[in-house]
């Protein structure tokens, strides 16, 4: 399972205070593609599934399904708002290899 540093779960915390919609969580997600192999995938979600795994950071919902929880373990979401850096990073000790833009891995 994937885990948000505080950083990453006050700006997801955020983002769906202006959603302004009940029962929101952050799904995240692996699938098949991009440059390297698979990309990530994050998006706010209201339907979670039996198989899904769930966790709690600062107050922010997260859910995983069953396949992209095997490549998220140990892995970790962080947010920076610098400027040289901003937006979301996914330090993932699985991939072997990331492509330039970081989206994507094996």
């Amino acid at each position: 399972m994937i885990t948000l540093t505080p950083a990453a779960a006050s700006k997801v915390g955020e983002l769906l205070t202006d959603e302004s919609e009940e029962g929101l969580a952050l799904r995240v997600a692996v699938r098949p593609g991009g440059c390297s192999g698979f990309s990530y995938e994050m998006y706010f979600d209201t339907e979670v599934n039996e198989s899904d795994q769930s966790a709690n950071f600062e107050g922010v919902d997260v859910i995983v399904d069953p396949s992209s929880a095997m490549l998220l373990q140990g892995a970790t979401l962080d947010y920076s708002d610098s400027l040289q850096n901003a937006g979301f990073s996914i330090d993932n000790p699985n991939a072997q290899r990331t492509c330039g833009c970081g989206q994507s891995f094996s």
